[in-house]
């Protein structure tokens, strides 16, 4: 019983349609269907059915998946919900790479050691950053959802706050069945419509999904996790990931360091920052390698890392820096390497949507553009904290905290 709630608690917190690169819209698209029904769900099947054929679904395949399909209330609820994730990232942290998870991942690698070992070599991405993801999307196997997928891709392709994202999702997960690659009862997941092991959306599938076991289907539902693991690696391996290479590291900032330096946008080579004098909390040199930027998910009083270019590569997975750093950190630990050292800054709790909206609103009205009133804090936000934070005589780390917002007011 404590292994299946373990498991439960620990999956499916990755990339859902919202936050990955296949919809990088995410939540401001839309407005949604306020008379959602059973009723007017099957009205939408039927008139869908011409589009999805158009598309190159064969009717037979749509009659028989979409009659099984169904209007789901919480799926349309848990989708409206998302723009009021408050979460910080260390409250992330603590379940993404919590000492269970860090356990169970070292038993998942000793366990497929020989599978990941062939995945290592033929795609050439690091074993442990691949276990890293299978254990953040579904807990290593263990929980890959159990909402169906038709339904889920459907009902929010009938709510229209996403139609066009979705229906394109539908589409291809309607294919997926007509070629067999898995059966209709077993095509289940979250409930944005992502499957599997490592929780790949539809269209992540058709571009990226493999064959590793040679049985002629590229099964990654079922028990044995060769496929989607595989996968996983091909994905990483396609966007540019550079083995052997760090995701990023903790670093130790020195007293006079310019804290407009810490931004994505901003990279140098890794010799500049040395004669900076950034060092690796861990102690030693940092490593030889690529350009690379200083980030402060956490504002100034928080840790600090130096991240490389397979940063970016996990972000086509998901773009939140919080679970880029948890997967990256996972990976590590999986290798025996350190927690990480600095302290976050417990003390503050994450901004309401309707906090993040003021604060936009406070900046704008101060004369620094924050890119809209939208409660997102993109660039253009954290470039107007910075700005103002600097005119206020305030370290400009860009970091939206409750006495940011309170500065503000």
């Amino acid at each position: 019983m404590r292994a299946l709630a373990l498991a439960a608690a620990l999956a499916l917190t990755g990339p859902v349609a919202a936050q990955t690169l296949d919809d990088p819209e995410g939540t401001i698209l839309g407005t949604g269907r306020e008379d959602g029904s059973e009723t007017g769900f099957r009205d939408w099947v039927t008139g869908f059915r011409a589009k999805a054929l158009e598309a190159g679904v064969p009717a037979a395949t749509y009659d028989a998946a979409m009659r099984g399909a169904h209007y789901l209330p919480d799926v349309v609820a848990r989708d409206r919900r998302q723009s009021e994730f408050t979460k910080t990232i260390w409250d992330y942290l603590d379940v993404a790479v919590s000492e269970d998870r860090v356990a169970l991942g070292k038993q998942a690698l000793a366990k497929q050691a020989d599978l990941l070992d062939r995945i290592e070599a033929r795609y050439g991405v690091d074993k442990e950053v691949v276990v890293a993801i299978w254990g953040l999307e579904s807990a290593y196997g263990t929980w890959r959802g159990d909402v169906p997928t038709i339904s889920a891709l459907a009902t929010l392709a009938y709510d229209a706050r996403r139609a066009s994202f979705f229906e394109g999702q539908l589409v291809q997960a309607l294919k997926i069945l007509d070629q067999a690659h898995v059966a209709p009862g077993a095509m289940v997941g979250s409930w944005a419509g992502a499957m599997g092991h490592t929780q790949f959306m539809p269209s992540s599938w058709a571009e990226f999904a493999q064959d590793f076991d040679g049985d002629g289907r590229r099964d990654i539902w079922g028990d044995d996790p060769a496929d989607a693991l595989a996968s996983t690696a091909h994905y990483l391996a396609k966007w540019g990931w550079q083995k052997d290479l760090p995701w990023g590291l903790e670093v130790k900032l020195p007293a006079d360091f310019d804290y407009d330096q810490t931004t994505e946008r901003v990279k140098k080579p890794v010799a500049d920052w040395r004669l900076l004098g950034v060092q690796p909390m861990a102690g030693g040199d940092l490593p030889e390698g690529p350009e690379a930027s200083i980030l402060l998910p956490a504002g100034h009083t928080g840790p600090a890392f130096l991240i490389f270019p397979n940063f970016q590569v996990i972000e086509h997975y998901n773009l939140a820096d919080a679970y880029v750093i948890a997967v990256g950190h996972l990976a590590d630990r999986l290798r025996g390497g350190p927690t990480i050292a600095a302290a976050w800054p417990r003390q503050w709790r994450a901004l309401t949507q309707d906090e993040r909206k003021e604060l936009q609103a406070l900046l704008a009205a101060a004369g620094f553009d924050a890119g809209g009133v939208d409660g997102r804090i993109g660039p253009k936000t954290i470039a107007a904290v910075k700005a103002w934070q600097k005119a206020q005589g305030l370290t400009p780390d860009g970091y939206p905290s409750p006495d940011l917002l309170e500065k503000l007011r």
